[in-house]
């Protein structure tokens, strides 16, 4: 029986929730853990009173139970919306149909309302009936900016393998009988190249003007999202609303940010522009194409913007953008800003016979340029806001381009993110060096006119008795790529395991190196980053429990490897941001500048993050064991060690490689 309203509000929220995550655990056929309890109380203390907070909650606390029971009945109990934003669109995905309804179960169980959930994406990841059905000409090759590529999701699987016209050919079939349009919904999936044959982004699209407009997907995520207690969203669509895009995302009161601590990294992202002259001559041949204007003075500014990037070395420009590259951009930004008028003019001339879908994908291109251009000409960098870098991708296979960067995004999740209302952030890695200040204030946090409170509600797992955390202190410090001896202690372990090891390596060369060493010297399965798909490895690697897996940053993060086949990590050395960072050199710069300690809050918080992070791939589950190994002495000699120790889970320390050798051996021969 449902109590009644009065009786609900004498126990406030807390009591609710708390009810609430009783029966949800109960429905699972286990009990509340200690920390998933305390969480809820203090995601509904923080609701309730109105103040942001900080939760480190440790793997197994249930976390997602932790914040979505007392955010939903706040939702149903107060009318007022909560987002829920997560890192990655799987796990947006695996809270919509695992954790959101076994919630809304609960929660409507204690207050007769279930709560509403929607998912909301970005534009593209919903299918688009005009362009499938001919609306928009064949997209043109590349696009504007050539780190759009770099974050392509791969597509895996026998789907995307198949021919395009084929892939194409089945996008029409699926289209006829989906409900949500949404990518992540066909199985098997389809290539990129493929998906861009039957998506457009939110600026190309017609609007008001698409005669399927009401048959658009995207459209009707977004009136359902209106109309939701929750959405459920991701880090990328949070990055667009960072950078002064609110309407992106429904009126909320109330956002929840899951796996918070790669927040400013994602807004950092996407607040990044790239230019080439490769990008300008895609976009002039799009406008020449579609919109039917003159593009020669932009073709011609492009070309010398080519000769001018191929005279300037690699790295970050310190002194800001050197007179020729200034002059260069000027010249650019004026011949792209009068294709964007001509296009414009073409758009409102009548009986044009130019295709509207044409000249939407025309007028995109030609105004993302002039967004970035007006950028670059400006006076950020000088004013510290921004760094600007040349590179040349692929080792210098690519031509040099020019990328530009915000310094700090703090500011800018607070204005955009913060504001007006009730943040709660959570991960299982927020308190660096054993305090949350350091994520605080790259969250924006501090700048915020709330208050804001940390809460660390521990972990289930007993991280002294399942695990040893071994620093091999009598290895020389960690220079140039991998050592000899850092390579001979890493086959030590692995041999004395008898396999099971994920190996987590600074660079594609020392992984590279490690996978050669273990194949020559031992016959353990052995697989490597970048010879087959990641989730393919992850497979492979979890299907065989003497195997090894080696790569570098992309497994330092997300892989849930539970049990006995993940019983050694190995960490090459502490995760330092490269020398050569242009961000991390002018995040250094700052802090300095600021009078604080450049290395501590940029580059050692950068450390523990990861290191935190690798570690907390060995122990998934209760029963696990092992050891976390780190081939770098400095993790127990430096000054800063403590600081990243106190980070990581609380392991069992030690330097004896006998010892660890031995509980290794134990470890093997206990399959």
């Amino acid at each position: 029986m449902t109590p009644p309203p009065e009786s609900r509000a004498a126990e406030g929220l807390e009591g609710v929730s708390t009810r609430a995550l009783d029966i949800a655990v109960q429905e699972l056929g286990g009990r509340a853990r200690s920390g998933q309890a305390d969480m809820v109380r203090g995601v509904a203390a923080s609701i309730e009173e109105g103040h942001h907070l900080l939760v480190q909650a440790g793997t197994g606390t249930g976390k997602s139970l932790g914040y979505l029971v007392p955010a939903m009945a706040h939702a149903v109990e107060s009318g007022q919306r909560v987002v829920v934003s997560t890192a990655t669109l799987a796990l947006q995905r695996q809270i919509l149909i695992k954790d959101a309804p076994l919630a809304a179960r609960a929660v409507e169980a204690v207050t007769g309302a279930r709560p509403d959930v929607a998912l909301l994406k970005g534009w593209q990841n919903y299918l688009c009936r005009h362009r499938l059905q001919g609306g928009y000409p064949d997209q043109d090759e590349g696009t504007l900016f050539d780190a759009d590529q770099a974050l392509a999701r791969p597509r895996t699987g026998k789907g995307a393998q198949a021919g395009l016209g084929e892939q194409v050919l089945r996008l029409r079939q699926w289209a006829a009988s989906t409900d949500t349009g949404d990518r992540d919904d066909l199985v098997p999936g389809v290539s990129d190249r493929a998906w861009a044959q039957a998506s457009v982004s939110r600026a190309e699209c017609l609007g008001g003007a698409c005669p399927l407009k009401a048959e658009c997907f995207a459209e009707a995520a977004r009136a359902a999202a209106g109309q939701a207690d929750v959405v459920v969203t991701n880090h990328a669509m949070l990055g667009i609303v960072a950078a002064g895009n609110p309407g992106v995302l429904p009126e909320h009161e109330v956002l929840i940010v899951d796996e918070a601590h790669d927040l400013a990294e994602r807004v950092r992202s996407q607040g990044t522009v790239v230019l080439s002259a490769g990008s300008v001559a895609r976009t002039a041949a799009t406008a020449r194409k579609h919109a039917a204007v003159l593009v020669a003075d932009l073709e011609a500014a492009g070309q010398e913007l080519q000769l001018v990037l191929a005279e300037l070395a690699d790295g970050r420009l310190e002194d800001g953008l050197p007179p020729a590259l200034g002059q260069s951009l000027a010249v650019l930004e004026a011949a792209a800003r009068q294709v964007a008028a001509d296009v414009r003019e073409q758009g409102r001339a009548k009986g044009s016979g130019l295709d509207a879908g044409g000249l939407a994908l025309a007028r995109t291109a030609i105004a993302d340029l002039v967004d970035a251009l007006e950028r670059m000409v400006s006076d950020s960098v000088a004013q510290g806001r921004d760094v600007a870098w040349i590179e040349r991708p692929r080792m210098g296979a690519e031509p040099p381009r020019l990328l530009l960067a915000p310094i700090e995004v703090a500011g800018s999740v607070a204005t955009g993110l913060l504001a007006e209302r009730t943040a709660v952030l959570t991960s299982a890695t927020l308190a660096l060096g054993g305090g949350f200040e350091p994520m605080a204030r790259a969250l924006g946090l501090t700048l915020s006119e709330q208050r804001w409170e940390g809460l660390d509600v521990g972990s289930p797992f007993d991280y002294p008795r399942q695990g040893i955390l071994y620093v091999a202190a009598h290895l020389p410090r960690p220079g140039a790529g991998i050592s000899e001896a850092a390579l001979d202690e890493m086959l030590a372990l692995a041999e004395a395991s008898g396999g099971g090891m994920l190996g987590l390596f600074s660079s594609r060369r020392a992984a590279q190196e490690a996978a050669e060493v273990l194949r020559g010297a031992t016959s353990l399965p052995v697989y490597a980053q970048g010879e087959d798909s990641l989730p393919a490895l992850v497979e492979a690697f979890a299907a065989d429990d003497a195997a090894c897996l080696v790569g570098t940053l992309s497994l330092w993060q997300g892989v849930d490897v539970p049990g006995r086949t993940c019983r050694l990590v190995v960490m090459d050395r502490i995760p330092f941001p490269r020398p050569d960072d242009p961000v991390a050199q002018a995040r250094t710069d700052a802090v300095v500048a600021g009078g604080g300690n450049g290395f501590m809050s940029v580059s050692a918080a950068h450390a523990a993050l990861l290191l935190a992070q690798g570690a907390g791939r060995l122990i998934r589950r209760g029963d696990d064991r092992g050891v976390v190994a780190v081939l770098d002495s400095r993790l127990r000699t430096a000054r800063y060690a403590g600081f990243l120790t106190r980070s990581m889970p609380a392991l069992w320390p030690t330097t004896d490689p006998a010892v660890v050798r031995g509980a290794l051996a134990r470890l093997a021969g206990a399959g």
